[in-house]
């Protein structure tokens, strides 16, 4: 070994590389004589096989697919992994088979969502022994995050919002729900809030989200390999604008309005109601409209005998009205009534 570190590579010059500045090559440490055992291989735990089905988005008959436990910078980091407790290379014809097509399935599923140019797929297996395969979708237009370090920008671009995260979740989970299995992911529910609740909830997700550190997905993971003489302390991973009416928090004139207050509502729904109860009671039972309280009608006779003088007569209900009708008809052929029309009523 030398003493030195070589110069750093040329991929350093790429433009998908996230760093710049001056680096260094770590010096390469001696290899050990025996690698440490995996999760799910030896004495350990295998977290794939402990996880239940509502740690998933989408689980099948011999297959599962899982997300991360929060949001990440890319559009969608999504996990397929093998109901039996299978590496890679020890998968029989028929899981090998069905492999390629939950494959293909898959990166169709991810970049039929917005946003997403192209879906790579990886496969690592330094930290588990369960098969699972990673699918990492790019941001369309995002040309400096093309090629291997797309992992590595997932930790350095600000994570998505939840909202579209979860209802990306849900509609991939619905897109493999298509061709069998069970969806389990949902699409966010939608939080009827006043704008000013809005606008302090999301100043506060802003100040937890910027708290937050970002973690790389492959360290999540646990795909780095931990060292034979100790246990590692990183936490596993987690298996598992519409129109509504409502101002635009940050529209001025939304956050100038004062909201309604709850009894203010309350009262007015009060008030709605008797009116329309007042009403109701103000109308008589069918078959004694003659007697009917009419407010019109009260102004009407107060106006005097000129108004009463310029009212139609009142017909009479029942055969009276039919004669009446037929009088007319013989009186004035264009003003009978045609098929289906019924006597008007006072």
């Amino acid at each position: 070994m030398h003493d030195t570190p070589p110069s750093v590579p040329d991929f350093t010059q790429w433009p998908s590389f996230p760093f710049e500045g001056d680096l260094r090559v770590k010096q390469l440490d001696e290899p050990v004589p025996v690698e440490p055992p995996r999760k799910g291989e030896g004495l350990r735990e295998c977290t794939a096989c402990n996880a239940p089905d509502d740690a998933y988005i989408w689980v099948g008959e011999r297959w599962r697919v899982r997300a991360m436990d929060r949001p990440t910078g890319l559009p969608m980091v999504l996990i397929l992994e093998s109901r039996t407790h299978l590496d890679l290379g020890d998968l029989p014809n028929l899981l090998a088979a069905e492999l390629g097509v939950m494959t293909v399935r898959l990166e169709r599923a991810i970049r039929s969502l917005d946003g997403v140019a192209r879906v790579h797929v990886n496969r690592w297996g330094d930290g588990s022994a369960h098969l699972h395969m990673w699918f990492l979708a790019r941001p369309y237009g995002r040309l400096q995050l093309r090629g291997t370090f797309l992992s590595l920008w997932d930790s350095i671009l600000p994570p998505i919002s939840e909202d579209q995260w979860r209802e990306n979740l849900a509609l991939v989970a619905a897109w493999l729900a298509e061709f069998g299995g069970r969806p389990l992911a949902e699409p966010p529910r939608i939080q009827w809030q006043a704008p000013s609740s809005l606008l302090a909830q999301s100043e506060a997700a802003h100040a937890a989200a910027a708290q937050e550190e970002a973690v790389s997905v492959i360290e999540a993971a646990e795909e780095i390999p931990e060292p034979a003489d100790e246990e590692s302390p990183a936490a596993d991973l987690a298996d598992g604008d519409g129109d509504d009416g409502v101002p635009s928090v940050t529209d001025p004139a939304a956050i100038d309005i004062d909201p309604p207050s709850a009894p203010t509502v309350a009262a007015g729904r009060l008030a709605r109601e008797q009116a329309t109860g007042s009403a109701e009671r103000a109308v008589s039972p069918a078959g004694s409209t003659e007697r009917a309280v009419n407010p019109a009608g009260s102004a009407e006779r107060a106006a005097g005998p000129a108004v009463h003088a310029l009212r139609p007569p009142a017909r009479a209900v029942g055969p009276a009205a039919e004669q009446n009708a037929e009088q007319d008809a013989d009186q004035d052929p264009e003003a009978a009534p045609g098929p289906g029309a019924t006597p008007a009523t006072a």
